[in-house]
């Protein structure tokens, strides 16, 4: 008979003495996926509810249902809380940048209406959530440019960056506020987000961690850059944290749709992927105090009809039974080798 969930070792026990271990969640995951998450991970993130567009649809609405059964789920299974994201580029109420004729504001509107979404979303989870990625995504992914061209740029400049950290840190001094990017170990954007970073610690902006988004899959990035990575973000003296962890099936320009199911050739591979990642991230548990999933078991993943519409993928330790996959026992026992 297949091992439950339950009866494995929790992750969360597993790996206690080396960092919080976490799961995204949304309202259809804590309860489909609760005995699960109840018993395996000690940290949630939301996927989406605290993100601008869900939370301050309207300038003078705030809709904060979902956000709050998400904070109330972890308080009651006594799991730490991620707040995920405060600024980004997407899913970013249009009205935040335009007056009511639709033009674009001033850059002090904009300062002005940030300020009070940050106190607002903040100042209500005060206590409740112990860190913030408070920018998300701003970094260029090609070329020279350090940031990448949005409404934010077009109105402020660079300056809404440090502007938001500001915000967040009166709203809520005892939180830790996260810089959070993807590809962040492809040698380019890793030296333009240590670039982005070190400005900010040289101005004197409260910013307390990295977060490495870490979608990664069987293939790339290699551990070489992915230790790399960590070792030039550590250096700037700042937390690091895996924010949306998963291992996906396929290369990112991999097209096939023909599987219906993870080939056992694949789960090896995976697993093995899992555990050289877990290595790597215990040789640096004194940097990294968070290891965030970007889910919890196979049954619900994002990368689900992405890149590539009606194609099923498998990133996850827990298959979609919620059983202990191969991945899982080896990382547990990676986990049991360095306690012996």
């Amino acid at each position: 008979m297949n091992p439950t969930f339950h009866s494995v070792p929790a992750l969360k026990e597993l790996f206690a003495a080396d960092f919080k271990i976490g799961a995204a969640v949304n309202p259809t995951t804590i309860r489909t996926q609760k005995a699960l998450l109840a018993y395996h991970f000690n940290s949630l993130t939301a996927e989406n509810e605290m993100k601008f567009v869900s939370v301050h649809p309207k300038e003078q609405t705030y809709t904060f249902e979902d956000a709050d059964r998400l904070v109330n789920f972890a308080r009651e299974h006594g799991m730490a809380m991620r707040g995920h994201t405060l600024v980004w580029h997407n899913q970013t109420s249009d009205w935040l940048f335009q007056d009511r004729q639709g033009a674009a504001v001033s850059k002090e509107v904009l300062f002005g209406r940030l300020r009070e979404h940050i106190h607002t979303i903040v100042g209500r989870y005060k206590n409740e959530i112990y860190a913030w990625d408070v920018v998300n995504e701003v970094i260029a992914d090609e070329g020279e440019a350090l940031l990448r061209t949005s409404k934010w740029t077009e109105i402020a400049g660079p300056e809404f960056i440090a502007k938001a950290f500001e915000y967040a840190h009166e709203a809520d001094p005892q939180a830790l506020l996260f810089y959070n990017d993807y590809n962040e170990s492809n040698p380019l954007k890793r030296d333009k987000i240590y670039t982005l970073v070190h400005s900010l610690l040289e101005q004197g902006v409260p910013i307390h961690g990295i977060g490495l988004q870490a979608h990664w899959n069987l293939y790339d990035p290699s551990l070489d850059e992915i230790k790399a990575a960590i070792e030039k973000y550590a250096s700037l003296g700042l937390q690091l944290q895996l924010t949306e962890l998963d291992i996906s099936m396929f290369r990112f320009d991999d097209r096939r749709t023909d599987l219906t199911a993870p080939e056992p050739a694949m789960l090896e591979q995976q697993a093995e992927r899992y555990e050289a990642v877990f290595r790597l991230l215990l040789e640096y548990r004194d940097d990294i105090s968070g290891v965030t999933f970007w889910g919890a078991a196979d049954d619900y993943t994002w990368l689900d009809n992405f890149p590539v519409r009606g194609r099923k993928n498998w990133p996850f330790l827990f298959d979609a039974q919620h059983q202990p996959k191969a991945a899982y026992h080896r990382v547990a026992a990676l986990a049991a080798e360095q306690r012996a």
